[in-house]
């Protein structure tokens, strides 16, 4: 999985490309939101638009972030979500835990 960082209107996007499983795509999340973390970002939106595939490791390494935002003072929110990311939050309920928006825009505005 490739992560491209960048900053929108004092939003840090995440791009997430690829494949978010066990082994490589848990860690690249995980290393990309800590490394947002420690740089000083507190508003973090996840662009899953061209995330190809997940599994149980990367709804796990989502809720992970999503904990480690919080716990730090921090917001994350997803965008973009493929109707297969869709589907599995929608099953595991976590859905309901994450704000979800439909692009990056609606996402970039909610922190306003």
């Amino acid at each position: 999985m490739k992560v491209n960082q960048r900053q929108r209107d004092g939003v840090t996007i995440l791009d997430l490309k690829g494949k978010i499983t066990l082994g490589t795509g848990d860690i690249a999340l995980r290393n990309a939101v800590q490394d947002a973390l420690n740089g000083g970002a507190r508003h973090i939106v996840l662009n899953l638009r061209e995330v190809s595939t997940i599994d149980s490791s990367g709804v796990g390494e989502l809720v992970s972030a999503y904990t480690t935002a919080v716990n730090r003072g921090g917001r994350l929110k997803l965008a973009g979500l493929p109707s297969k990311v869709t589907d599995i939050l929608q099953i595991t309920q976590l859905i309901t835990v994450f704000e979800v928006y439909d692009d990056e825009d609606a996402a970039v505005a909610s922190f306003r």
